[in-house]
């Protein structure tokens, strides 16, 4: 009978006959092409010498086609947990030099049992994804892993936070795991996503497109929307996961992590910049992104979904230390309007900041909704309602800063204190009436301004009279619906302070499985 010794050197051997990945010509072909390895991405993001891998001698059980004759360790994923900054984080990386990638029912049931961990501790998960789908030689038992992991994101949607990193191939049913994630992160010339490929497309429409074209970090970031960053190479794509993550909390239960911060007194919060920075024509467009970097905290305004739907932005900043969600109009593109694509956007991201405790902050300056057949036709009705409907949701504290324009229906959506926020504020600027003096003059006073002398002079006396008595802050003040005229030097005091002042806010919602948001 061998001892304990012997026993262990066999086994070592044989393991030894079965590659930890897909060895290092496949490594070096992946760095060829400016990619990581599996596990080269995993030591980028963690903390160095954080990482416990799990499941490291899982292989394949298939035996037909002759994959009995190729075993890898681990089967062509690398799961585990490590820390970020210190924070526990659970990771999967797709290793794309063991059959491509591709999801086996054994690959799959790693990637489950990590996300179960992951929802036991509260902790985020990140998926970092190079696959070419689903492993052929398997057939419907890599299909079914598939459905296994959808579920898992599912289930864990709202719970913990989920990114995806896309570094490779995700095409056909696998997009749909990335896609219920959170926060999607694809890395430019080595990342696409499709459903169906460029060969499919071209059999059954006939359109000649490349797969960068079809499906690439530019394609989603700007034209579908399906990615929230585009990033330049995968060290650029890591540091930004770290970033995004340093905004978020743990998990539901948990508040977003605060940094240090000494309130200044007296008028160091002022900001007289911000009293010049809305132009005196009010068709003149500005940059709301410069009022935002100057509200926050310095350097700390992470945007999100920056090149797609461009006349609303979205990210996270700190203010005062405070991690919170930032919604505003975008005057300097289509005016600010609100259209399907800024209303999906910004919807999706309330959600996920009520989600997850972080509170919101929306900047207003919105001229109404986008007309247009294009939009009615395709549903500008529903899609606006999304983001009523993730407005009316949500029950972390929601401050509204009117700056400029606040018109029609979309003064109702941008989180007016009809529809739950908690402060609403108002610069002296602020248009607040059911559409612009102009067009409003035209219709009330049509009979006076046709039989007038001068038409001209008439309507623009009327203009007058309209925004004296009603497009100007004051009267929705009176009714309550502005809780306070402030000049913009004060903003970021005012935030600070009605903020820390909402901090325990507790909302109790009707009891109910779940709403019916319109999708």
């Amino acid at each position: 009978m061998p001892n304990s010794k012997e026993k262990y050197t066999v086994l070592a051997t044989k393991n030894a006959e079965a590659l930890l990945g897909g060895g290092q010509d496949r490594i070096d072909a992946q760095h060829k092409k400016g990619k990581l390895s599996a596990r080269e991405r995993i030591d980028f993001l963690l903390d160095e010498g954080s990482f416990e891998e799990i499941g490291k001698f899982v292989m394949h059980r298939t035996r037909d086609f002759g994959m009995d004759k190729q075993h890898f360790l681990g089967d062509g994923v690398v799961t585990g947990y490590g820390t970020i900054n210190g924070r526990l984080i659970y990771v999967f990386s797709q290793d794309f030099t063991v059959f491509g990638g591709s999801l086996s029912e054994a690959y799959a049931e790693k990637i489950c049992k990590i996300m179960d961990l992951a929802m036991k501790n509260g902790a985020p998960i990140i998926g970092l994804n190079d696959s070419g789908g689903a492993r052929i030689q398997e057939g419907v038992v890599s299909l079914a892993g598939y459905a296994d992991i959808f579920y898992k994101n599912t289930q864990a949607s709202g719970v913990i936070p989920q990114i995806s990193a896309i570094m490779g191939p995700c095409a056909g049913g696998a997009v749909y795991s990335p896609a219920i994630t959170d926060f999607i992160m694809m890395v430019e010339n080595t990342s696409y996503m499709f459903v169906t490929g460029p060969n499919v497309v071209k059999t059954v429409t006939h359109e000649d497109v490349t797969s960068e074209e079809l499906g690439g970090a530019s394609t989603h970031s700007t034209k579908s929307g399906v990615t929230h960053f585009s990033c330049a190479n995968e060290i650029e794509c890591i540091n930004n996961l770290k970033k995004l993550l340093s905004y978020l909390p743990q998990n539901c239960e948990d508040n977003a992590p605060m940094e240090d911060y000494e309130e200044k007194t007296g008028a160091g919060e002022s900001l007289p910049s911000l009293d010049s920075i809305i132009p005196e024509n009010p068709n003149q467009p500005y940059d709301m992104r410069e009022v935002i970097e100057t509200v926050v905290d310095k350097d700390s305004f992470f945007e999100v979904h920056k090149n797609f739907a461009e006349n609303i932005v979205v990210g996270f900043a700190r203010l005062a230390g405070r991690s919170i969600g930032i919604v505003g109009n975008q005057p300097a593109v289509l005016a600010g309007v609100l259209d399907i694509n800024s209303s999906t956007k910004a919807a999706r991201f309330v959600r996920f900041c009520d989600s997850f405790n972080i509170p919101l902050l929306v900047l207003e300056d919105v001229p109404g909704f986008l007309p247009g057949t294009d939009q009615e036709w395709h549903g500008i009705i529903t899609n606006g309602a999304k983001l009523l409907y993730a407005f009316c949701e949500a029950t972390v504290p929601r401050i509204t800063v009117i700056t400029r324009k606040a018109y029609g229906g979309a003064y109702d959506v941008m989180n007016s204190k009809h529809i739950g926020a908690d402060m609403n504020y108002a610069w002296p600027t602020a248009e607040i009436a059911v559409m612009g003096a102009k067009g409003a003059a035209e219709i009330i006073f049509k009979a006076e301004i046709s039989s007038a002398e001068n038409p001209t002079e008439k309507l623009n006396e009327k203009v007058e009279e309209y925004d004296r008595k009603f497009a100007n802050p004051y009267r929705a003040a009176y009714r309550g619906y502005i809780d306070e005229v402030i000049m913009p030097n004060e903003t970021r005091q005012k935030l600070i302070r009605a903020f820390k002042m909402l901090e325990n806010k507790v909302v109790v919602a009707p009891r109910k499985k779940h709403g019916n948001i319109p999708l």
